[in-house]
């Protein structure tokens, strides 16, 4: 089925999308003052957004964020066109609960997203994003918004967890992890020497399985070549387009074109043709006249997956990665690119992807949800220039608890665990806290000399809880096998 013939499917709002967006109130008439406060001097167009998520991309991978062998030119060029953030966090430190956060603007813990053993849903999960939720590409569609989700979801496999059931009109892409439905493969060899058939995972396209095991050697350029079809045949209206990458995530995988052309290796061939993917992306906006009015976004869901060895990714100097709340399990690489609206910097401001949800409502026109605690900030007045990021508090959860809390430079850690280690969870009488400005390996315990930020960050934590109802837990239900 054709992208426009997907759309199409998708056309009329469900009973669901129009009580949304009767609840989220009329803010179009909002529009003509945000056009005007983002700089747009002509006929007032909604901007398209673009969302390109990595997985497990760590801080370090990129070379405009130092990594010395990896090529990344074309987000080396948005780098230097766009901002650079270089203190910018997810929701979670793996795959389920990070996206839940990007696409609801709210921690997991108030979705329901997080759990403390199945950390993520798995295809024998009964659970998924709660349809009391709603995503950004919800908001949008009350606004005129046609939008796209192509590539990894994991929000929920079955079908009223779709895509297609979360706002969104076109879905492309895999319902979880690529290393998910494992049905052969010489033990954890088949991770360093993957085979397409040592994975049962299927592609779909909207509601329907079209493929297989995925030929996931395929997929980087798959997944383009949709989100280059998307916005060419969504030009003439606003569009949201999610671009959720496979890769980094092991197994790794990589088309002809890119095998063995890094000098880091089979890792570095898979995060070099995610690079040559947002060129092409940028490019078919520059072609299309559209550069101006599309803001993009590169990031990714959570830290490098340290246990894989050469074939996972590195958080740089921050200490750890995927799977823990050190620094390098959360704070990721984020550019940000809109040509003549975004002033191009280096950005040491707090961000979140949390952020992005409520900032891409806010220029869009739409109204923030007002009946649920939106974590979400809007970080407009930083991508004009014009002031100060609003955030100055960072929440790390593992699972449902609250193991640190960054406050501005400052960040105390209340629980310490490695990320995929047998050792338990160790809670710190006296929590331990870096001044992670002076020191974002987190080496220098310093809580000693400063007795009154911690006592700050407390009453934070206690702010926090005040407006802490926990949704139903979403992970732990499995599907019930016959007989």
């Amino acid at each position: 089925m054709e992208i426009d013939e997907g759309i199409n499917m998708k056309s009329r709002m469900t009973r669901r999308e129009l009580i949304r967006w009767a609840g989220m109130g009329t803010a179009g008439l909002a529009f003509s003052g945000a056009a005007r406060i983002l700089g747009a001097e002509r006929p007032a167009r909604k901007p398209n957004f673009i969302i390109i998520f990595a997985d497990d991309l760590g801080y370090g991978d990129l070379g405009c964020y130092g990594h010395p062998t990896i090529r990344t030119p074309h987000l080396d060029r948005m780098a230097v066109e766009g901002q650079r953030w270089t203190n910018f966090y997810v929701g979670a430190s793996v795959c389920t609960p990070s996206r839940a956060a990007l696409m609801t603007g709210r921690l997991p813990i108030r979705s329901g997203m997080c759990n403390d053993s199945r950390r993520v849903l798995f295809p024998d999960s009964a659970g998924g994003l709660p349809q009391s939720e709603i995503t950004i590409a919800e908001a949008l569609k009350g606004q005129g918004y046609t939008s796209a989700c192509i590539g990894k979801w994991h929000l929920g496999h079955l079908p009223q967890y779709l895509p297609t059931n979360n706002g969104f009109d076109y879905y492309f892409g895999l319902p979880y992890s690529n290393d998910m439905d494992r049905v052969g493969g010489p033990g954890r060899q088949a991770f360093f020497d993957p085979k397409v058939e040592y994975w049962n995972v299927p592609l779909m396209r909207n509601e329907r399985i079209i493929e297989r095991p995925a030929d996931q050697n395929t997929l980087t350029k798959r997944y383009t070549e949709e989100a280059v079809r998307f916005i060419e045949r969504s030009k003439d209206r606003p569009f949201f387009l999610y671009l959720a990458h496979t890769m980094v995530h092991v197994p790794l995988f990589v088309s002809d074109d890119f095998r063995n052309q890094s000098p880091r290796g089979f890792f570095g061939d898979a995060v070099e043709e995610i690079d040559w993917s947002v060129g092409r992306v940028l490019e078919t906006l520059r072609r299309e006249g559209l550069a101006e009015d599309t803001f993009v976004v590169f990031t990714s869901d959570n830290g490098p997956w340290l246990t894989f060895d050469q074939h996972g990714g590195s958080a740089g100097l921050l200490r750890e990665g995927k799977g823990c709340t050190y620094e390098g399990g959360m704070r990721e690489p984020c550019l940000m690119w809109r040509p003549g609206t975004i002033k191009p910097a280096v950005i040491q401001d707090l961000g979140t992807t949390m952020d992005l949800y409520t900032t891409i409502l806010r220029q869009a026109g739409a109204e923030v949800p007002t009946d649920r605690v939106v974590d979400g900030l809007d970080l407009t007045p930083v991508l004009l220039g014009k002031g100060p990021s609003p955030r100055d508090t960072v929440f790390y959860y593992r699972g449902t608890r609250l193991y640190a809390v960054r406050k501005g430079p400052y960040k105390a850690h209340f629980i310490t665990q490695s990320a995929y280690g047998r050792d338990k969870p160790v809670e710190h009488e006296s929590p331990l806290l870096y001044h992670l400005a002076h020191d974002p390996s987190e080496k220098y315990d310093i809580a000693k000399n400063h007795p009154e930020v911690l006592a700050d960050i407390q009453k934070e934590v206690e702010r926090h809880r005040s407006t802490l109802t926990p949704g139903a837990d979403q992970l732990a239900a499995r599907i019930k096998k016959d007989g």
